[in-house]
């Protein structure tokens, strides 16, 4: 894709965030080779922020802290071109975080730490927040306390491979970033636990 002039923007619901350690489910309706992972810094909002420079954006920030942003493909416009970027993205379980909420006194420069994800083992993406296409200080619009910015994510993704690779039932995903830790989920889908 072309890179935009400004970022992307889009909301996730609160029901689609999951802690660390515990499953990624996948609902029966985006279980075939549709669900994806995205490693992305995510930060966490501390004070209310609206209109700030980008010189003082990083003093709004209470923490950072590991993401992963599952999308599911068939919604966002690799299959039906419908684009749906929340829909996509907003199923139950789909906005893990964590394991830690790390301050910004312990990461003095969100732009320089090596962000990596290992899908059953496998190193998907090893990339680094220097390569983020805005960095954290130009993504602001209204915030308040508790607001979480997913940042974006590398290159390696499942659906841009050949052949494209996709959760399945019974993968691990562990999503990494450099000073903050790792983000451990199981992945299952959901017409094989009910």
């Amino acid at each position: 894709m072309p890179i935009p002039d400004y970022p992307i923007l889009f909301m996730k619901p609160a029901m689609a965030m999951q802690d660390p350690f515990k499953p990624v489910v996948i609902p029966k309706i985006a279980e075939n080779n549709q669900a994806d992972f995205e490693c992305e810094l995510a930060v966490v909002i501390g004070k209310p922020c609206k209109n700030v420079s980008e010189k003082d954006a990083l003093s709004h920030v209470l923490g950072y802290t590991v993401g992963n942003d599952i999308s599911t493909r068939r919604w966002q416009g690799n299959n039906l071109s419908s684009n749906q970027w929340c829909f996509s993205k907003s199923f139950d379980t789909f906005a893990p975080l964590g394991p830690c909420l790390v301050s910004p006194e312990e990461i003095p420069d969100p732009q320089a730490l090596r962000i990596c994800t290992h899908l059953n083992g496998r190193l998907m993406q090893d990339s680094s927040t220097s390569d983020m296409i805005f960095s954290v200080s130009e993504l602001s619009t209204t915030l308040m306390p508790g607001d979480v910015i997913l940042t974006g994510t590398p290159e390696g993704v499942g659906f841009k491979r050949n052949p494209p690779v996709y959760l399945q039932h019974g993968d691990t995903v562990v999503c990494e970033i450099e000073r903050i830790g790792q983000l451990h989920n199981p992945v299952v889908y959901e017409s094989k636990t009910s």
